[in-house]
């Protein structure tokens, strides 16, 4: 029997969307083959079941963001530069309330991580790894001058993706657009002083 061939990563992007839609609990085997535009056989064959799917877009989900990551982190770019460039790119996805650009991670984590200690093991092991990227780019913006602060990079990079955290979850209550700005605006500085 040959494997149907389809593009993976539009497979694995359009399920991503689905699932942060509707959640991976409300989102049925029919809202996968529509959004993918596979036939259950082929989401079956080619990952297992619904959750194989899942763990599949997840991971193509840290690849897209670590890409995005990269590519604003450069070292071309200074890091104040940067950091306000990421943030203001988290701020522009919670301001446009658009499904396809939430945070599939945090979403699986409050949803169904606690009942499936493989997915927590990855979902935490993304976070982890964002957060490492982090405390490495606020060590460079230290040792460049830039970041002008005693405290620990370790610590400022909790504090930054709790701050993002925070920001995309109180985003879900669809406050104003000038209120999302001033909290990142805040975040930005409290890092920065």
């Amino acid at each position: 029997m040959r494997n149907a061939e389809f593009d993976k990563e539009k497979v694995l992007r359009a399920a991503m969307v689905a699932f942060m839609g509707k959640g991976y609990s409300k989102t049925s085997m029919q809202d996968l083959t529509k959004a993918t535009g596979l036939h259950p056989g082929s989401i079956y064959c080619a990952f297992e079941n619904k959750r194989g799917l899942l763990l599949a877009a997840l991971e193509q989900y840290r690849q897209d963001r670590n890409t995005e990551f990269k590519s604003i982190f450069t070292k071309d770019k200074p890091f104040l530069l940067a950091l306000r460039e990421y943030l203001d790119n988290v701020l522009s996805e919670c301001i446009s309330c658009d499904v396809a650009k939430a945070c599939l991670l945090t979403k699986a984590l409050s949803e169904i991580a606690e009942q499936d200690d493989e997915l927590q093991n990855l979902i935490s092991e993304n976070l982890k790894q964002w957060q490492q990227s982090l405390t490495e780019q606020f060590e460079q913006g230290k040792s460049t001058g830039e970041l002008k602060t005693t405290r620990d990079s370790a610590h400022l990079a909790r504090f930054f993706v709790m701050g993002i955290y925070g920001l995309r979850t109180f985003a879900q209550t669809h406050p104003h657009q000038k209120i999302l700005t001033q909290l990142a605006d805040q975040l930005y500085q409290d890092i920065c002083t």
